[in-house]
């Protein structure tokens, strides 16, 4: 299985659907929400998420060498190949 990797903000309403929709899935994955981070942390990570995307939106979604922004199911399912 892929790796699978979320930047999220822990009040995101699509954040918690991506996450939902991973478990459903059965897809083990890793988070970061960004917003509970220091103020270090976050500026290092939202400098990694606009390295990914030239943005900052979230969720941003990496599945292997795929970066998805936002919830998108299908986009998700076939980074997955499911």
């Amino acid at each position: 299985m892929q790796h699978v990797k979320l930047y999220t903000l822990s009040t995101c309403g699509h954040c918690k659907a991506a996450k939902k929709f991973l478990d459903s899935c059965m897809v083990a994955y890793e988070f970061t929400d960004v917003d509970l981070l220091s103020n270090e942390e976050k500026n290092a990570a939202v400098e990694e998420i606009k390295k990914l995307t030239s943005q900052c939106a979230f969720p941003t979604i990496i599945i292997g060498d795929k970066v998805i922004v936002g919830n998108n199911e299908q986009k998700i399912k076939e980074a997955l190949g499911i």
